[in-house]
């Protein structure tokens, strides 16, 4: 689990090493006008939230710290991935069936309920592809090749064959 994670992290500092800080924080693309930083930075900031609470085994992901040079800066955002990926290495023993409290507050209030670590971290991994997807759709807009065939793309959607 902690390898797919981490390989599908890889694909954001991939992405980042190769375009532009305006191209990074720019959000004239409708219909949300939201910066592939941004995306990014919501990616990392849900991960973050998972290693702060795993001591006292509460996560709020209503905490998250928003880091405006990670959101705007692709030098930051790749150190806000490396930094996640360090952090993501040493829970690799961990017990993914250890419960945790995870908080969320799901539009109509606030919502405490257990996961397992295992569990927690999947959501973020799979909450990291849907973004990827969405700021695919913002590069392919602003001109940016993906930086790769499977980036934004959940591993359980079927490949179209491109060769007919």
């Amino acid at each position: 689990m902690i390898y797919a994670i981490e390989k599908n992290l890889n694909r954001g500092i991939q992405l980042l090493s190769c375009i532009t800080d305006n191209e990074y924080n720019n959000t004239t693309i409708a219909p949300y006008y939201s910066s592939i930083g941004v995306h990014m930075r919501h990616i990392l900031d849900v991960f973050d939230c998972v290693f702060d609470g795993l001591e006292s085994v509460n996560i709020n992901l209503i905490n998250r710290k928003r880091n405006e040079l990670a959101e705007n800066y692709t030098q930051y955002g790749i150190a806000y991935f490396e930094d996640i990926i360090q952090r993501l290495k040493l829970i690799e023993k961990a017990d993914f069936n250890k419960i945790v409290m995870v908080t969320d507050d799901l539009g109509l209030g606030i919502v405490s309920v257990n996961y397992t670590l295992g569990g927690i971290l999947i959501q973020a991994h799979s909450h990291a592809i849907h973004h990827f997807a969405s700021v695919g759709y913002v590069i392919s807009q602003l001109g940016i090749a993906l930086p790769d065939v499977d980036f934004g793309f959940n591993p359980t959607t079927p490949k179209k064959n491109l060769s007919l």
